[in-house]
């Protein structure tokens, strides 16, 4: 019987930062929350779920796992306003300059991309 993902973990100095910040990204709650971690999820707490743990130190490197998106409801370039008024900020991370998506980062520097077709095309 194979795993299931349950819970993706974001190390952040400010968690509360970016428990908001994912939030407002995936139209999700916080679910669960102490000193120490923030879980967050849809309404339904389908999973996953994402927890965010608070730690002493920034990010330092490039992150090796990552998180993909699409748009979902609008176009891409609607959400890419959107995604950048929350607080993402563009990265490059040497991606080609005719790269059919677009990398972010959010407001602690953790990498993520936008895809270029929104959910609805596939």
């Amino acid at each position: 019987m194979p795993s299931r993902l349950a819970v993706i973990a974001i190390d952040a100095i400010r968690p509360q930062l970016i428990a908001d910040f994912w939030c407002s990204v995936l139209g999700w709650q916080v679910v669960d929350e102490d000193a120490e971690v923030i879980t967050i999820a849809a309404s339904d707490r389908s999973w996953p779920m994402i927890d965010v743990v608070a730690v002493p130190e920034g990010k330092v490197i490039k992150n090796r796992l990552h998180f993909d998106l699409r748009a979902d409801g609008g176009s891409t370039a609607e959400e890419l306003d959107r995604l950048l008024t929350l607080g993402a900020r563009r990265v490059d991370l040497g991606q080609p300059s005719d790269a059919s998506w677009v990398v972010l980062a959010d407001p602690e520097g953790n990498e993520f991309c936008l895809l270029s077709r929104p959910v609805q095309e596939l």
